[in-house]
């Protein structure tokens, strides 16, 4: 029985933590949109992050097939 004098307190100070985390969650914003996070990934807007082959010099814009040389570069090879 000695135990419960130790385990209430400590059960309730749990309990005010929780509580207090789960308020500042709700007023900081946390939940205001749960559907975008779960449909942005169904979204191509992540070009920026994937490196592009065609940022070497001499490299114009990519195709399907690839990369296509700018024609200074064309020129100056043949």
């Amino acid at each position: 029985m000695d135990i419960l004098l130790l385990l209430i307190p400590v059960s309730l100070l749990l309990l005010l933590v929780g509580g207090a985390l789960f308020w500042w969650t709700v007023h900081s914003g946390q939940y205001d949109d749960l559907d975008s996070p779960a449909q942005r990934i169904l979204f191509e807007d992540d070009g920026d992050m994937v490196p592009d082959r065609c940022d070497r010099p001499g490299k114009k814009h990519r195709h399907a097939s690839g990369c296509e040389e700018s024609g200074t570069d064309k020129e100056t090879r043949s």
